[in-house]
């Protein structure tokens, strides 16, 4: 897809505005990418820190102003701006979108001799579909980005480029122009009783108090290891699986494992001391 979409790039054949030189033109592509890219991380990194207490946000200047700003309310509940970023965020990637759907889209008249690396008619007219620049955009634009969001959220914070675009989004919400999504939110959050999730389990604050702060070993994920032992349960084997399922004792080894590459000691209680 890189290879079909910045050859036809270089060579004019898109349906990009007449008069861009080809170089702008991919500078442009990357450009807006990544732009789309940082949006879509942060998103997801500004939900993975709603629920970690003030003190485990970095001690950076942008990550500390990010998190003042998302999440000032009334005694101390989230207010309106992580919403309000997440409306002005969608009509900001969506604005980027309509123009790299310019850029990468082909524009060949099969046919004429021009196909891009000599492919067929057909294959040529496949690719003026689109669809290659949208498996780019999809791919490298927008999931990969998620997952670095999510593995490092508090890095995402931190850089003064998404503290800009996290002020645009909130700049393209405080327009108007999506005022409506409010509206049926409040709709929906009538009809279905939604409440906060501090309603049913306290702030993290609250929790560390009680002593039920978050158990990340629970999971066996955490911010720059996306899934660590014995969180491949799903790629496990059907064998192992059927094994886990009927003796419990397989699980709690495996999650031994998992203690032992932590360096955590044992003590010599573990049932499978040898």
């Amino acid at each position: 897809s890189f290879a079909v979409t910045l050859t036809a790039l270089f060579q004019g054949k898109t349906t990009m505005w007449e008069g861009v030189p080809p170089a702008a033109a991919v500078v442009l592509f990357f450009g807006l990418m990544s732009l789309v890219g940082l949006l879509e991380a942060t998103q997801i990194a500004y939900f993975a820190v709603a629920k970690l207490r003030v003190s485990e946000r970095g001690s950076n200047w942008f990550a500390k102003k990010t998190c003042e700003s998302l999440f000032a309310g009334k005694d101390g509940q989230p207010g309106v701006n992580l919403p309000g970023y997440m409306i002005g965020r969608q009509l900001c990637v969506v604005s980027m979108m309509f123009f790299v759907a310019t850029v990468t889209s082909t524009n060949v008249e099969p046919g004429t001799g021009e196909n891009i690396f000599g492919m067929t008619d057909g294959m040529q007219k496949f690719c003026n579909t689109g669809l290659l620049g949208a498996l780019i955009t999809t791919i490298v634009g927008s999931i990969a980005w998620r997952l670095a969001g999510s593995a490092f959220p508090i890095f995402f914070l931190s850089t003064p480029p998404a503290w800009i675009m996290y002020k645009v989004c909130l700049g393209f919400e405080a327009s108007g122009m999506l005022n409506g999504a409010w509206v049926l939110g409040w709709i929906h959050k009538k009809i279905a009783g939604f409440q906060i999730d501090e309603v049913y389990i306290g702030t993290a604050e609250e929790r560390a108090a009680k002593n039920m702060a978050d158990n990340e070993d629970d999971l066996q994920i955490g911010a720059g290891h996306m899934i660590i032992l014995p969180g491949f349960y799903e790629t496990a084997p059907e064998s192992l699986k059927e094994l886990l399922r009927a003796d419990p004792n397989v699980a709690q080894y495996l999650k031994s494992i998992h203690g032992m590459e932590k360096g955590e000691a044992d003590n010599g209680n573990s049932q499978f001391n040898i």
